[in-house]
């Protein structure tokens, strides 16, 4: 909205995000330096739910902040593929993105409770998936 940006594209993997990659991720770090809990508040403001499932968190910052806000409840998802299964995706590295926080700053710090592997076998990862919301359900 501050910068007039086609919100519906920037949720994609098209060239106009890339454009537009490293200043969202400078400007998001300017949020965040003056106020760590930016994002996470404007992601729940004003909405009451029985679950939360929030995803692409980025920084350790972020965890915390749920963990503070909810305690003991919050379960913690990583969700993982090798590199050559992010290759097959399409994914490239660049320099500069995908070497910094915003890409990698869970890569380390955090004990996650469950760790989901998606390198492209449906069953394994719905085998996953079932074990994870049965196990949500029971905490209800």
């Amino acid at each position: 909205q501050e910068h007039g940006l086609n919100f519906q594209r920037l949720l994609d993997a098209s060239a106009y995000k890339e454009m537009f990659r490293q200043d969202m991720i400078r400007w998001g770090e300017e949020k965040r330096h003056t106020d760590p809990g930016f994002f996470c508040r404007a992601a729940v403001e004003g909405v009451l739910q029985p679950v939360w499932v929030v995803s692409d968190t980025r920084r350790l910052s972020d965890v915390e902040w749920f963990r503070d806000a909810y305690g003991d409840v919050v379960q913690t998802v990583r969700v993982v593929a090798t590199e050559e299964t992010r290759k097959r995706r399409n994914w490239v590295f660049v320099t500069g993105v995908d070497d910094t926080e915003s890409e990698c700053g869970l890569d380390q710090g955090v004990a996650f409770d469950w760790v989901i592997t998606n390198d492209g076998d449906k069953v394994a990862l719905g085998e996953q998936l079932e074990v994870l919301v049965q196990s949500l359900h029971k905490n209800l």
